[in-house]
């Protein structure tokens, strides 16, 4: 390890590494960070989890502030959960200490006292959320452009989960306008795990600005081949008693796919006589926390989590992972096995139990593109018209007007707004979101009537969530649930299960969408609504690939998934063949296209060939059901008419569907379509798949 990084550091922050830390020195990425950030360059940081990415941007940023003397809140530290920022507060707090400095937190479950203590004495590093953010630009309250007045750097913690996803192109246009108040730009450091195209994921985080940037990942050295088993189990009774037989006096932290599973697997294993706990995004903030406390604190005991523990949440020192079904992404596998094996002497392991076939083949097919070395790239969301939107309205509520002439500069050269901003505008002014007056526009009734509830929240909200119910029990709030669980029909009472633990309704409150509810023994029912979309083109090729006899290297099959895997090839022996896509009738009489290319990809070959595929048919990611009429002769001549033709429909877009997308109301309908249905399609692996052979068979 060279010296070269750290002596470049603030001499107090090379005292308390050495002497607080009790840290021989840097490891390698805090090393190579340090020289770049501290020269001003904008930088993506790749580390695996706890590889010490917090520390490799605020170590040289902390030298920056205290050698150049900046002063109010000069770093911003974004963070995709609020979760997130509370855990990271006190490490950050105690870093900043160490020069004098100071450290706080900013986000929805703030109270006014502590803002308000923020904008008189204003800390040297704000965490707070993107949205929390557009919130303070927007605020009466709040005098953005004094409290930003010092502001020199962002740090993105997380960033490939923004990156993906609607709000990446929220926090940059936040940021655009943050800039754009000061007139300056500002250094962007972002932090994340590995990703399949981190110099694109640099770009993006600089959003279209021509500025220095790296991307700071050093090679691993003396990597340890980490322990990965896979397991069939059947049913989640099977894998509650499995995790209770194994690993006695460790701690555990259980990875599900679902809320419901999480519930139901949680109080399984409290049956079983586990110190359990739960973790999901319906459970209050104080439940969580409480169990991530305890979890923390405690050693032989399991915590089941959904999403919400892949994220950084520090937890302590883990045993062992152990994945119930497959995550959707390498990615968030990579996340997740890196939780383990951060002490010395421990190896990264994780622990698959799949509890149906489907999922035992998604499981597969990820660590098949896994052991190859592939992760998924990280691709910005198509055509965000409804961000443009979003964008014009916010940024209305904060200058009180904006300019008929001129309107995008705020944003800068960020790619946000397309050839069809002119006509969101003129919706916007056409159907009162937006009224205008001397050449400037400003909130309208309409805006004021879909998305003035709370003073704007829900403008200031891209995620889109189903509407909740509060559970109390008492007083205490224990966290949310859907209106389906409380309408449908039941005999006797209605026991809900969150938790972990069983409620008794006995209250609610339909106007303000409280239920109130006491402890019972009696079992509780858990059930929210969730849509996934399904295995990517590159996973259902590897799954296709292991059904064809690839087996994931470095990864251990126990009996009972070797057998499964055997009779799992002997049932789609009909539906795989090397060099080939099989083309079949099935049991049914109807035509069978086995593309193995995603569920994207075949609603794309679905919208390209309506003279082919059969209509009105639930997409998955596997194959296509065809017009049952065609002959083998007639297939091969729509596959060749597709092959040729430049016409490309997207897929159609139910109206109903419209309301998944935040914000479609602030849209021409036309162009909320349009933006929806090019979500819905994977042009590349639908050309791929028509350039692939086929191979007919009889049924």
């Amino acid at each position: 390890m060279t010296a070269q990084g750290f002596e470049l550091l603030d001499p107090v922050l090379q005292h308390h590494v050495v002497n607080t830390l009790g840290w021989p020195g840097l490891r390698p990425l805090q090393d190579d960070s340090v020289g770049p950030i501290l020269s001003g360059s904008d930088a993506i940081l790749l580390a695996p989890t706890a590889g010490g990415k917090t520390e490799a941007a605020m170590f040289p940023l902390l030298t920056r502030m205290s050698g150049e003397r900046w002063s109010g809140i000069s770093v911003l530290y974004l963070c995709p959960l609020k979760a997130l920022l509370n855990n990271l507060q006190p490490r950050l707090a105690d870093y900043a200490d160490w020069i004098g400095r100071r450290a706080a937190t900013w986000h929805g479950d703030v109270g006014p006292s502590a803002r308000g203590r923020i904008k008189r004495d204003q800390p040297d590093i704000l965490l707070t959320t993107p949205e929390s953010l557009e919130a303070m630009l927007v605020s009466e309250s709040v005098d953005a452009e004094q409290l930003f007045s010092g502001l020199q750097a962002v740090v993105v913690d997380e960033v490939h989960a923004f990156a993906g996803d609607d709000r990446g192109w929220h926090l940059l246009a936040v940021l655009a306008r943050v800039e754009a108040l000061l007139g300056r730009k500002l250094q962007r450091i972002g932090m994340s795990a590995t990703v399949g195209n981190p110099d694109q994921l640099l770009g993006w985080l600089q959003g279209g600005a021509v500025r220095p940037g790296q991307v700071i990942a050093p090679a691993a050295v003396g990597t340890v081949v980490p322990e990965i088993t896979v397991d069939y189990v059947g049913s989640a009774e099977n894998a509650a008693t499995i995790i209770a037989a194994l690993h006695a006096g460790e701690k555990r932290l259980v990875f599900v796919d679902s809320r419901r599973l999480a519930e139901e697997l949680g109080t399984a294993l409290r049956q079983r006589g586990i110190t359990t706990y739960v973790s999901h995004s319906s459970l209050s903030a104080a439940e969580r926390r409480e169990s991530e406390e305890a979890f923390a604190e405690a050693r032989d005991c399991v915590i089941v989590a959904t999403s919400t523990l892949e994220l950084g949440i520090d937890v302590g020192d883990l045993d062992r992972v152990i994945q119930i079904n497959a995550p959707r992404t390498v990615s968030s596998f990579l996340q997740r096995l890196g939780r383990t094996g951060r002490r010395p002497g421990t190896t990264r392991n994780c622990l698959f139990l799949c509890l149906t076939d489907e999922a035992f083949q998604a499981t597969l097919g990820m660590l098949q593109c896994w052991s190859r070395g592939w992760v998924e790239p990280v691709i910005a969301t198509p055509e965000p018209r409804h961000i443009a939107a979003q964008q014009i309205l916010a940024a209305a509520l904060q200058t009180r007007r904006v300019p008929l002439a001129g309107w995008q500069k705020q944003w800068g050269a960020l790619p946000l707004f397309d050839e069809t901003a002119p006509e969101i505008m003129a919706h916007l002014l056409s159907e009162q979101f937006l009224e205008q007056d001397g050449g400037s526009a400003f909130i309208g009734a309409e805006a004021e009537r879909h998305f003035g509830r709370r003073h704007f929240m829900d403008l200031l909200a891209v995620f889109t969530a189903a509407p909740e119910f509060t559970v109390f029990s008492g007083r205490n709030e224990i966290g949310s649930v859907e209106p389906a669980v409380l309408t449908d029909e039941v005999e006797g009472p209605r026991v809900l299960l969150l938790g972990g633990r069983s409620w008794k309704v006995t209250h609610i409150d339909w106007k303000r969408r409280h239920v109130f509810t006491e402890a019972t023994t009696i079992q509780g029912r858990a059930k929210w609504m969730s849509i996934p979309d399904g295995a990517s083109f590159e996973i259902s090729r590897g799954t296709r690939d292991v059904l064809l006899g690839a087996e994931p290297n470095g990864v251990r099959l126990t009996r009972r998934a070797t057998d499964a895997l055997e009779d799992l090839r002997l049932q789609r022996a009909d539906h795989v063949t090397t060099g080939a896509l099989v083309i079949r009738r099935d049991d049914r009489d109807d035509w069978r296209w086995w593309t193995w290319a995603g569920a994207k990809t075949n609603r794309t070959l679905a919208a390209w060939g309506s003279e082919l595929v059969a209509p009105r048919q639930k997409i998955g990611a596997e194959s296509l059901r065809l017009h049952s009429d065609l002959t083998v002769s007639d297939i091969k001549e729509r596959l060749s008419e597709l092959r040729s033709s430049d016409e490309r429909p997207m897929p159609t877009v139910d109206k109903t569907a419209l309301r998944g997308l935040k914000f479609s109301a602030a849209l021409p309908e036309e162009l909320a379509r349009r933006t929806l249905a090019a979500r819905l399609t994977h042009v590349r692996g639908a050309t791929t798949v028509l350039e692939e052979k086929s191979q007919f068979r009889k049924r």
